[in-house]
């Protein structure tokens, strides 16, 4: 699929993964419909992507809530007119042990808001956000593409439970998606992430986050740009569907 005059939906657009995307596919004169709740940063980067040659507009929208996401989607369609493309990049994470146990006494446990917190957002809002563009999509008869954005963590991880599950989640999503739409022109692909230098890894412990660092064959993070760039790839690369890009530096956890 040729990126230029192509209209791309990407969640969590204001955030440090998603602006990055958002300004590659803007470089290569995409028309993007960029979801956050941030408001205020969301429409700066709205407003560098429009320098940066693209046509970009902002939708608040609570991917968690059914109703606004439907909304939201029949918004970008009737501006824009068509959708070509979904990043299902948003996504929160909220770690902790699933119990703590001292001296032989249960000191905590994770609690089900926390657990619920983070399936709401990276899998039930992916979920909701790909059902609504791939209606669109089939219906429209165009080629189109959903990329889930997953993360090294869907093995599994030491104080991921929540984030773990549901990255494992949208991987799997990926290969169903990927059965079901084909038969409409739909591709469907994922990208795992490993350590990438972004606000929400810079939430991690400074121990938890070194420990990672070391874990890396290349000794370093990734980058935004970096995963931009394998995005760009699969757009392109019409013969890419039902597979996820590793994009985390050799990182096993």
């Amino acid at each position: 699929m040729q990126i230029r005059q192509h209209v791309f939906v990407i969640t969590g657009g204001a955030g440090g993964l998603g602006s990055a995307m958002a300004e590659c596919l803007a470089k290569q004169g995409a028309q993007l419909a960029l979801i956050d709740l941030e408001s205020d940063s969301l429409k700066t980067v709205v407003v560098r992507c429009n320098q940066l040659g693209g046509t970009a507009r902002s939708y608040v929208c609570d991917i968690t809530d059914e109703t606004a996401v439907e909304r939201t989607f029949r918004k970008v369609k009737a501006d824009f007119g068509a959708i070509h493309g979904l990043v299902n990049n948003a996504g929160i994470m909220n770690d902790g042990l699933l119990i703590k146990v001292k001296k032989g006494v249960l000191e905590g446990k994770m609690s089900l808001a926390q657990f619920q917190s983070v399936v709401d957002v990276n899998m039930t809002g992916t979920f909701l956000c790909a059902r609504e563009c791939a209606g669109i999509m089939a219906v429209q008869a165009k080629e189109g593409i959903i990329v889930n954005i997953s993360s090294v963590s869907r093995a599994g991880n030491i104080g991921q439970t929540n984030y773990s599950a549901t990255k494992s989640a949208v991987a799997t999503m990926v290969t169903s998606w990927a059965g079901e739409l084909a038969r409409y022109g739909i591709r469907v692909a994922g990208i795992a992430p490993g350590a990438i230098e972004t606000d929400m890894v810079a939430q991690m412990k400074p121990e938890s986050l070194d420990r990672m660092k070391a874990a890396v064959p290349l000794q370093r993070l990734g980058q935004a740009e970096e995963i931009a760039h394998t995005l760009q790839y699969i757009i392109e690369n019409e013969y890419f569907t039902g597979r996820i890009v590793e994009m985390d530096g050799g990182l096993r956890v």
